[in-house]
């Protein structure tokens, strides 16, 4: 089974090819970060018009390096939500217009079951139940999956998400865009314990998160410093706020799953690329007896191999979407 994959959800253009499911004959990603960094963020307007450029050029070297042709195709999946509408619809027109055309059936995929879903690329089909800890630059939460594509939020961020608040700290620190690399990256320079910014609802007694405060604690204490006249240490800075949002995660992920009795862990998004939570996780899961997952660091950004995997599952399970299915840019997961 041939099912090719698209994903247009921000600001990456991606389209895989994957067999039987699980096998990965190609996956290429266009990226746009040079187009949005002078703009300090993702600008919709501008990340929809450069999918429309780059889309038809990477579907035909997705296809050469698969080997394979429109007319090989046993499925489409696109992803239909959550995300940008106008960038979204770029990837949903494309969709539909090769199933149109080739008769391979469509399958509109959430973005979000695909981040949870790169994980079995890389470990094998699924085996559930989970619990999943899902942190990307739009969403952070933490979902129960007891069941393959059931899922049941347990908790999520009340205001920004953890790739936001990354990228908020990073413009502070003069870090550029996207800031979520380039922080990771100066933390390991620092010193984690040298500056204890809040740990934002981490007794609150639930599994929701809270990351606008602390953003705003970082940026009070560099106001206070330089007023001071005081050498500020971006690395410990960096350091220390990246120690708060890793304290809370790994915290209420552990607890999530002593909660619902699991013993798998599955982490998805592009905040999994964070080193120090890879770290942190695969430390304090150890200590609790969990299994703890994460997709390699190419998987773990939005690419379209992962929204291909679920297209395919919900393909073998006789699921087809209308040729009239709109975006939805706020799509929840199905429970």
């Amino acid at each position: 089974m041939i099912t090719l994959g698209i994903e247009t959800s921000c600001d990456e253009t991606a389209v895989a090819v994957v067999e039987d499911g699980f096998h990965v004959r190609a996956n290429l990603i266009a990226r746009q970060e040079h187009l949005h960094e002078r703009f300090g963020g993702v600008v919709p307007e501008v990340a929809a018009r450069a999918h429309v450029e780059a889309l038809n050029p990477l579907l035909d070297q997705a296809l050469h390096e698969a080997g394979v042709g429109f007319r090989s195709l046993d499925g489409v999946a696109v992803t239909v939500g959550p995300g940008l509408v106008g960038a979204l619809l770029v990837g949903m027109a494309a969709a539909k217009a090769i199933s149109l055309s080739t008769g391979a059936p469509l399958i509109g995929v959430n973005h979000l079951e695909g981040h949870v879903w790169a994980n079995f690329l890389a470990h094998g089909e699924p085996d559930p139940p989970y619990v999943a800890l899902v942190v990307s630059g739009g969403h952070t939460m933490l979902v129960h999956i007891p069941e393959v594509h059931r899922h049941e939020v347990l908790g999520q961020t009340l205001d920004d998400a953890a790739g936001e608040a990354f990228d908020k700290v990073a413009r502070l620190l003069g870090l550029g865009f996207p800031g979520g690399p380039a922080l990771d990256a100066l933390a390991t320079q620092g010193d984690p314990g040298a500056v204890r910014f809040p740990r934002a609802m981490a007794d609150s007694g639930d599994l929701d998160f809270s990351m606008s405060g602390l953003k705003t604690a970082v940026l009070r204490y560099l106001r206070a410093e330089q007023a001071a006249e005081h050498v500020v240490s971006l690395p410990d800075v960096a350091a220390s706020f990246q120690e708060a949002i890793v304290d809370v995660q790994v915290a209420k992920t552990v607890a999530a799953a002593k909660e619902r009795d699991v013993d798998t862990v599955l982490l998805g998004g592009g905040v999994v690329a964070n080193t120090r939570l890879r770290e942190r996780m695969a430390e304090e899961g150890a200590r609790a007896g969990l299994r703890i997952l994460f997709p390699p660091l190419e998987l773990c950004t939005d690419n379209a191999a992962m929204i291909a995997a679920v297209g395919a599952a919900r393909l073998g399970r006789g699921e087809r979407s209308s040729l009239d299915i709109g975006a939805d840019p706020n799509l929840r997961l199905a429970p």
